[in-house]
């Protein structure tokens, strides 16, 4: 494969920490590094059943995970002969495929005294299917360089969204909050996991409802609650928001037992009280976050925010209101529908694998060095 073209048709595949669906996006990627650039012709997404989702979130031993990590395979698969199609292609026109899978643990040096990270979604089995060559695992050489392996997503977001002179933040709210700043040198990039963004809110929407909703759908059930302030206060004391980036985060912290803790404490008394708190949670450890770590350091311009959490108005109008008078805007104004761009990150990274490009940020990962990441299923 000429590992230089001017350009490629890339898919991007991914299910983030909420476990909800397989977003896949069809790229065209001409260039690399600094003068990169990318079209955007196809973006699906591909909901989970609810009971795809809790057999995600309750694998737990070696025969289940290997399983999962087929059946994952085939629903990626599905994933990307379905953008093709959207896209009016066919499968020999694609050049490569880009896979982020499903991560099912993450366990930064914070977390463990063995560094490592798992992503599920068996890339032989996309590439059977397809017949297309596919780049996956992305976040293992990081970890190998004394990285976190997360966030990614800087690299998309300097490369996309930087503007000369000005320093902007790009918010993503998955299952987790991710915040990168970006300006004109790739280096001064600083990147982080916020702390919690949908996982908390999903969990305990699902108890509320008795598995009705899958999230807090359009604010409805966090509006009708009012913050407990002190599970609030006890919330802000999680050991996570006090670490200093580099830092990342993911369900072992602000998944399942964090969630069964607030329900044992409030829920079956308070429900929507509890989810209202759990919004006020995302959004007061996503500002303190940035008065601790971001503000001191760089003038923003603004706050651009993408992920599912854009889609709750309540989240948002909250946001915006605690980072007042700092302007809280959707990233779809810069030019990108901001459901695709996760998945249009792993397209990006399955580009510069193939051409030879390090593609991840040692400022925002704190690895020792840059390094090119991925692995290739020919």
């Amino acid at each position: 494969m000429d590992p230089s073209p001017s350009s490629r048709l890339c898919i991007g595949l991914l299910s983030g920490t909420s476990v909800d669906a397989v977003e896949a996006v069809l790229c065209r990627v001409e260039g690399t590094g600094p003068q990169v650039r990318i079209t955007l012709l196809a973006h699906i997404s591909q909901p989970f059943s609810p009971e795809f989702t809790r057999r995600v979130l309750a694998a737990d031993d070696a025969r289940s995970l290997c399983e999962l990590n087929f059946a994952l395979g085939e629903r990626f698969a599905e994933a990307a002969l379905e953008v093709i199609s959207r896209a009016g292609l066919r499968p020999e026109e694609v050049d490569v495929i880009g896979s982020h899978g499903q991560t099912v643990a993450h366990l930064p040096s914070s977390l463990s005294d063995t560094p490592s990270t798992l992503q599920l979604g068996e890339a032989s089995v996309i590439a059977e299917r397809t017949g297309i060559p596919v780049v996956s695992d992305f976040r293992t050489r990081d970890v190998a360089a004394g990285g976190q392996g997360a966030p990614l997503v800087p690299y998309l977001d300097w490369a996309l969204f930087r503007k000369p002179g000005v320093a902007r933040a790009l918010q993503n709210f998955g299952g987790i909050g991710n915040v990168s700043v970006v300006s004109d040198r790739l280096e001064d990039t600083i990147a982080f996991d916020t702390g919690p963004g949908n996982m908390v809110l999903d969990g305990l929407a699902r108890r509320v409802t008795q598995g009705r909703l899958q999230c807090d759908l359009d604010g409805s059930l966090s509006r009708q609650g009012r913050v407990i302030p002190d599970l609030l206060e006890e919330l802000l004391t999680h050991p996570f928001l006090a670490l200093p980036p580099p830092r990342s985060a993911g369900r072992e912290g602000f998944g399942e037992a964090l969630v069964t803790r607030i329900w044992e404490r409030h829920g079956a008394s308070r429900p929507y009280d509890v989810m209202a708190t759990a919004v006020a949670f995302t959004v007061e450890a996503t500002a303190r976050a940035y008065e601790r770590w971001l503000l001191p350091r760089f003038t923003l311009e603004a706050v651009y925010v993408s992920g599912g959490g854009t889609r709750n108005p309540v989240l948002m109008e909250r946001l915006t209101e605690r980072l007042a008078p700092l302007p809280v805007r959707p990233l779809d104004v810069l030019g990108l529908p901001e459901g695709a761009k996760e998945a249009v990150c792993f397209a990006l990274l399955a580009n510069e694998y193939l051409s030879g490009t390090p593609a991840n940020v040692p400022s925002a990962t704190g690895a020792r060095r840059q390094v090119v990441l991925g692995k290739l299923t020919p």
